[in-house]
């Protein structure tokens, strides 16, 4: 362990709670991800569905890196909330400049990014000297490292290319993650890689956090959108519409799996497993939210307009990535989906093509009431198990 005076920098593990400085962190995140729906609205096309996961990839590598940050270091600590400072006004930067990354902020966006990546890694090694927990920080040094080349050459060169470049650097870190992050001399981490310096309560409570944070973009965005016109029926009955889905994201995260995650980090024997999935089902899922609030604009704005393409795409792929990535958190926790998530998911894609000879407002409901189909398979489940107890897989 590291001792000394560096001692005091560390978190304990009495300290369940997130600490303010960890919700004053989060609150960039609701720039964020308004600034990538909007990047979604204006460039609605599959080029830009594609730009908008890159750039999420990017801003969640950010926030897992500052909620591991502040769970190894003290966040009561005036230290480590001076070096937290500069970590919150790179992510402000980046959501600042993710709109135009894929134009003239390119440089901007990969800057703060790789200023945040690799300054952040560089100074908890420095503090973790002598900590067990020293060498996961050092491999994944190695490996934003070997993405790096990518990240700078795709923001030095524009079109198609910047974003091959940045998904392959992308793509080279969720795969050190998977990978168990083999770096030279170091070999790769084991099973339970992810160390836990706070609660498993603390880790479970942050996930909860980031996920009632990134709900907040499809509110900020219903209130807006709807507050811009007038308070009509078809306006009224699409902002109603956009709320309830809203609130049916919250019932079906939080219902048991949600709420059990520091259960099943407690009861899992490969914390590894357990932890790739939860970031890989909160990726998505933060996927799902946005594409959710790109589509809420559109059906506020032009309720009974003519149906779209583009727009029905929309409406319906964010719940369905939303279920998928739910599914995915359900298994880290239970290690099972249940076929509501499975089906409710299916049933909005195959529904598309039909979906094409409504207006937009009858596209959402239908959405809706497909995820309130499988809220209330969760209620059933519940009767019938009342007392079930995360399984993680082992």
């Amino acid at each position: 362990m590291t001792t000394g005076r560096l001692r005091v920098l560390l978190r304990r593990p009495e300290q369940p709670r997130a600490a303010f400085l960890e919700l004053f962190s989060d609150l960039v995140f609701v720039l964020a991800f308004v600034r990538l729906s909007q990047h979604l609205l204006e460039h609605l096309s599959w080029t830009g569905a594609f730009q908008t996961l890159v750039l999420l990839f990017a801003m969640m590598h950010v926030w897992v890196s500052t909620a591991r940050f502040t769970d190894l270091f003290d966040p009561q600590h005036p230290l480590v909330q001076l070096f937290t400072m500069p970590i919150i006004f790179g992510t402000l930067v980046m959501a600042a400049a993710a709109p135009e990354a894929f134009g003239r902020r390119g440089l901007a966006f990969i800057g703060a990014y790789l200023a945040l990546r690799l300054g952040g890694l560089a100074i908890a090694i420095y503090f973790l000297r002598g900590h067990e927990v020293r060498p996961s920080a050092v491999r994944i040094l190695f490996w934003v490292g070997v993405a790096s080349p990518a990240w700078i050459a795709g923001a030095l060169l524009t079109g198609w290319v910047r974003g091959a470049l940045w998904l392959t650097a992308a793509g080279v870190e969720y795969a050190g993650i998977a990978l168990g992050f083999p770096t030279p001399r170091l070999g790769r981490g084991g099973a339970r890689r992810f160390e836990i310096v706070a609660s498993p309560e603390h880790v479970a409570e942050r996930f909860q956090q980031f996920f009632i944070v990134a709900l907040g973009e499809p509110i900020l965005v219903t209130g807006l959108t709807f507050g811009e016109g007038e308070f009509g029926a078809d306006r009224s009955a699409a902002a109603l519409v956009a709320f309830a889905t809203t609130a049916l994201l919250w019932r079906i995260y939080i219902h048991r799996a949600g709420a059990l995650l520091a259960d099943a980090i407690t009861a899992t024997t490969n914390l590894n497993r357990v932890a790739i999935a939860t970031v890989y089902a909160h990726v998505i899922m933060a996927a799902g939210i946005v594409t959710i609030a790109v589509g809420d604009e559109l059906v506020i704005t032009h309720p009974l307009g003519h149906p779209n393409p583009a727009w029905i795409a929309v409406i319906l792929a964010g719940p369905a990535l939303f279920l998928a990535g739910r599914a995915i958190f359900e298994y880290a926790v239970f290690g099972r989906v249940s076929r509501s998530r499975v089906i409710g998911a299916l049933a909005l894609i195959a529904l598309t093509p039909a979906m094409t000879l409504v207006p937009p407002l009858a596209v959402a409901t239908t959405a809706a009431l497909i995820l309130a189909g499988v809220a209330v398979a969760d209620a059933v489940r519940a009767r019938r198990r009342p007392s079930e107890q995360p399984s993680p897989p082992g």
